[in-house]
């Protein structure tokens, strides 16, 4: 049972600072006044509810795209609405740990 579940969601390690090395571009998805607390150097701010209207945008650069925010959670949902865009995009999870993988 317990390998059925690391299966299930082990999933494919991704190499964040390849990416990045590669032009991926960090959106951080925290509001500004989160941000304005700490963010990765290079990222871009672009709040969680403002990502549906800046998918195109982001889709015209041409870039992988990875996603931030305090816990994961919100840039979970920003992958989503990403992915579903047609971008190429990795939820780098929680700020500060994906800086520590940069």
């Amino acid at each position: 049972m317990l390998s059925f579940l690391k299966k299930i969601f082990s999933g494919k390690k991704v190499d964040f600072r390849e990416l990045q090395s590669k032009g991926a571009i960090i959106v951080d998805v925290r509001t500004p006044a989160e941000f304005k607390t700490g963010h990765i150097k290079g990222a871009i701010n672009i709040p969680v509810d403002q990502i549906k209207q800046k998918a195109a945008e982001l889709k015209k650069k041409n870039k992988p795209i990875i996603t931030c925010c305090r816990s994961g959670a919100r840039s979970g949902m920003a992958k989503s609405v990403l992915a579903a865009a047609g971008v190429e995009v990795y939820n780098g999870g929680a700020w500060f740990m994906l800086e520590k993988k940069l």
